[in-house]
């Protein structure tokens, strides 16, 4: 294990700019100038991560568990910041290092298939404000030699009323929003916010015609089901990316050995879960037939649909994934879930369930000279995608474009739901 420390108040860069803004104070007297200790293992701060962790409003996406699972499937290099202020852990940020068209990127871990990234926080740091800009140096510093370019993709300024402490590091609207269903006093109050009336009605016709042709049942997958459950929902979801001409986001054995890791883990809370296979299964006519899967994370009063998959050779009329939906958030209502979270994509049967609709940011560091350049390319290219899909007719004619082209990348909200 190697640990490099870089502290702001004895930096020194060959950058001039850089260093007139290290000599900037950092807080008020130098027992509080911001330290920044970067590590190339997870262990070390197992016990440090796991205190913050708890944190209600920090994303499960980079609790300690969530991110073992990433790394021992990718194995990727690791650049894990440790914040500190006056000997006391003030933040985690989990990054590995990834390249792309020789670009060093320092990331979230496992940031291709997060939803929503928060970073770690102590509850003492969250009350003094943003980074400034020389601890935003001091994060840039610790990363050099490691890192081209910082990218934290998929984090909102703002998060259930309290503004994230990276707010004020260089940003672009990422090009996918992500949808949210609040949870009110009742379930009907919920559904309220989503025309009960029409939900109601749609609920009923799907039981009817299901009841018809001898039933269903709501599944939640036993820790012995669980491996089977997600392997379905690969094959389901491999036919559906077929038939749209897309590339399968999830066609990765370290993918799917991560996903599957994550099954396996055991929070503290009886309630959490890192990931839970949830499914509706057939009875009558099809008996045992799983038309719809899908994959739920649970932190406190925070459920997030990870994907989800249908398979449309029988019941198609019943539109089981909506149905599967209905049935989870009943559920959750049940148990005094505050928020249940679609995850990022724009689609129809998102904006059909959600009225609250969290736009996020990419937060953008160059680390090194080639870093600028790539900084401003990828502020570009988002910035013409954020363009293209809202443009609706743009988008489609992009999307058959792609798929007659063959072409072999994906973003992050076309391996999610149905």
């Amino acid at each position: 294990m190697q640990t490099q420390t870089r502290d702001i108040a004895g930096m020194a860069d060959a950058d001039a700019a850089n260093e007139r803004a290290a000599s900037i104070p950092v807080r008020s007297s130098a027992a509080d100038h911001l330290r920044v200790d970067v590590f190339d293992s997870m262990a070390p701060l197992e016990a440090e991560w796991r205190a913050l962790e708890q944190d209600d409003l920090a994303s499960l996406h980079q609790s300690y568990d969530w991110c073992a699972a990433w790394v021992e499937s990718f194995r990727y290099p690791l650049a894990i910041l440790r914040g500190s202020i006056g000997g006391r852990v003030a933040f985690i940020l989990p990054l590995e290092i990834t390249r792309s068209h020789g670009i060093r990127r320092a990331e979230f871990i496992g940031a291709r298939h997060s939803n929503i990234n928060t970073g770690l926080f102590s509850a003492e740091f969250l009350a003094g404000g943003d980074l400034t800009p020389a601890d935003a140096i001091a994060v840039a510093a610790a990363l050099r030699g490691k890192a081209d370019l910082a990218i934290l993709r998929n984090v909102p300024l703002e998060w259930r009323g309290r503004r994230n402490p990276l707010a004020s590091l260089p940003a672009v609207e990422n090009q996918n929003h992500a949808f949210q269903l609040p949870f009110l006093d009742s379930f009907e109050a919920s559904l309220k916010q989503v025309n009960a009336k029409r939900r109601r009605k749609k609920y009923k016709h799907q039981s009817r015609l299901l009841d018809a042709r001898g039933g269903y049942e709501y599944v939640i997958a036993e820790p012995d089901q669980q491996g089977a459950l997600l392997d379905l929902f690969f094959h389901q979801k491999a036919i559906r990316f077929k038939d749209a001409g897309l590339p399968d986001v999830f066609d990765d054995t370290a993918t799917r050995a991560a996903l599957h890791r994550l099954l396996r883990c055991r929070t503290g809370s009886g309630s959490d879960s890192m990931l839970q296979m949830h499914a509706l299964r057939l009875r009558g006519e099809h008996e045992g037939h799983i038309p719809a899967v899908a994959a739920l994370s649970r932190k406190g009063g925070h459920v997030i649909c990870q994907f989800a998959s249908i398979d449309e050779a029988f019941v198609a009329e019943a539109s089981p994934g909506e149905l599967l939906f209905w049935l989870t958030i009943e559920r959750l209502h049940r148990e005094g879930v505050a928020i249940f979270d679609f995850g990022i994509g724009d689609q129809i049967y998102k904006r059909s369930w959600c009225p609250m609709e969290t736009v996020q940011h990419d937060l953008i560091l160059p680390i090194s000279g080639i870093g600028r350049l790539a900084a401003t390319a990828q502020r570009s290219i988002t910035r013409a995608k954020a363009a293209i899909k809202s443009n609706r007719k743009l988008y489609a004619f992009v999307q058959r474009l792609r798929a007659r082209r063959g072409i072999v990348t994906a973003t992050a909200d076309e391996g999610e739901g149905d």
